[in-house]
């Protein structure tokens, strides 16, 4: 890994500005130091192409955004590289993490590789305290084994380091209050809190979040979004899906933009949101043109346009006499 990678290196703006300014704003374009890459995933369900992304590079120590219009295949995506499905039959996919070849591979070997995500809909266990959840995300635990587990000194040790972790991120995520607190209780900005502080809990590579900001109240979105930004500044790579256009200028470092399962895009943010291809996917293809123009019209819908312009016309008639 080049220096400037480095977690201390990309912690400064500037830094990351000049390592991405090399980078071609094309889709499925080549980065410096990639931790992500990923060749030929496809994803069908019946006649519909859910996911279809032929080249796809993250690069290491950076914020990327996901983005999209609704059903882009985003959070297909994400489920196909990390394990939670599989992608369609005899379409050569391929992929690895860092150097680590993925394919096919289950989600908490995906996990243990150092890739871990959030979901769209949190994952909290309703029923298990907020301390309970955050020692289940802790991964090779020594008393998870049957036999380990009838022997305390196997495993005491291990276990109060793990709580003391615990209790440091519950601590930074603004959660220790509600440690003794069922999950089911917490609010949902408070939900992604913890799925956010459980991930961190294995020490991962690169988080992936699937939408955070998602029925987060306006009091907690500065906060995920000053956690989100410290983790990059730690060395974590961050992967995230969002709809907020204005947070993903306001933290992205690179920008990805899917379409109909395909990548149209990549670039900066200010770059991606200028291109006539996104433009087109958000706001669909005849966004800038007059609606009045009968060119896209075709015959029978100008057929059915007159019949009711000579029904109005013949029912005003009938009015004035």
């Amino acid at each position: 890994m080049s220096e400037t990678t480095t977690a201390s290196g990309l912690a400064d703006p500037a830094a990351r500005r000049k390592l991405m300014s090399g980078v071609d704003p094309e889709p499925g374009s080549a980065k410096p130091d990639a931790i992500l890459k990923v060749d030929n995933i496809t994803r069908h369900f019946g006649g519909i192409t859910a996911v279809d992304v032929g080249h796809l590079e993250v690069q290491r120590g950076i914020i990327t955004a996901l983005i999209g219009p609704n059903g882009a295949g985003k959070t297909t995506f994400f489920n196909l590289i990390t394990g939670f499905d599989r992608p369609s039959a005899g379409e050569g996919a391929h992929w690895s993490f860092d150097g680590a070849t993925l394919d096919r591979t289950s989600a908490s070997k995906v996990a243990k590789s150092g890739m871990v995500r959030t979901f769209q809909l949190t994952k909290a266990l309703s029923r298990m305290t907020v301390m309970d959840n955050m020692m289940l995300g802790a991964q090779n635990q020594a008393g998870e084994n049957l036999a380990k587990s009838l022997f305390k000194p196997f495993w005491g040790a291990q276990e109060k380091a793990i709580e003391t972790k615990a209790l440091g991120l519950l601590e930074r995520f603004s959660l220790l209050e509600k440690r003794d607190d069922y999950g089911g209780s917490l609010s949902g900005g408070q939900r992604k809190l913890l799925e956010m502080a459980r991930a961190l809990m294995s020490d991962p590579k690169m988080i992936m979040l699937d939408e955070p900001m998602a029925g987060v109240n306006p009091a907690l979105t500065q906060s995920l979004l000053g956690h989100i930004q410290s983790l990059r500044d730690e060395g974590t790579t961050v992967l995230f899906v969002e709809h907020d256009m204005h947070v993903v200028r306001h933290i992205s470092d690179w920008v990805v933009v899917m379409a109909e399962g395909r990548l149209v895009a990549e670039g900066s943010a200010d770059t991606v949101m200028s291109n006539q291809a996104v433009i087109d996917a958000y706001l669909g293809a005849h966004h800038d043109t007059d609606l009045g123009d009968d060119a896209l019209l075709s015959d029978a819908t100008l057929e059915q346009l007159e019949k009711e312009v000579a029904l109005e016309d013949a029912e005003r008639e009938e009015e004035r006499s």
